[in-house]
């Protein structure tokens, strides 16, 4: 049953309000994000899936070859898999409006179920993610807003790449944010107040 297809955690909010679906990044586990979520949406229902594939004991949304290369048919099927995920969990909440946030690993399985199903989400949150592959959207993303967060110094996620990402958001219509920090690849407040922002301004429409 696509409710149950991923081992995840999840902490009941307003009935019929926000759903806000959280993504690990790699070593992380359901509840990595669970409080961050709270803070950022506090009548949010939140959904925090564990990735299903191992990289040495580390928790992984799909597989890699290497750092920065990726199985892409791993991904696919990684893919498909959280899309039915995802949606059995809004047929089921019939939420006001559907959230997503991810960090690295978590931002870039989000990133590729919306490249799939461009109308799943309401607003999107990527923290530093990369995609080191040219995305091909299933239509539009006319509909989607996004927040992109990224570090100048990110040793994981270069900056060209993000700014591929972008590239490749805007032409394919999408609404997009971006905040930049001076760092690497670690969160900062700047980073978590922009998303508390961007994401209770679509609970509250």
């Amino acid at each position: 049953m696509a409710l149950e297809s991923y081992l995840h955690h999840k902490q009941p909010g307003q009935p019929g309000g926000a759903l806000l679906f959280t993504f690990h990044g790699t070593g992380g586990d359901e509840k990595q994000l669970v409080a961050l979520g709270r803070d950022l949406v506090p009548e949010a229902t939140i959904v925090s899936p564990r990735g299903d594939v191992s990289e040495a004991g580390a928790a992984r949304f799909f597989r890699r070859t290497s750092e920065g290369v990726y199985d892409m048919e791993d991904l696919a099927r990684a893919t498909g898999a959280m899309s039915a995920f995802i949606r059995a969990h809004v047929d089921a909440a019939e939420p006001s409006h559907v959230l997503g946030l991810g960090y690295s690993n978590g931002a870039n399985i989000l990133a590729s179920v919306m490249f799939a199903q461009p109308d799943m989400f309401d607003r999107i949150v990527l923290m530093h993610p990369l995609i080191p592959f040219e995305p091909q959207i299933n239509g539009t993303l006319s509909g989607a807003r996004l927040l992109v967060t990224a570090g100048e110094r990110d040793p994981i996620c270069p900056p060209h790449l993000t700014h591929r990402l972008l590239s490749h958001l805007q032409a394919a219509g999408a609404t997009v944010e971006t905040l930049w920090h001076p760092g690497g690849h670690e969160v900062r407040p700047d980073e978590l107040a922009a998303a508390t922002r961007f994401l209770t301004e679509e609970t509250k429409a």
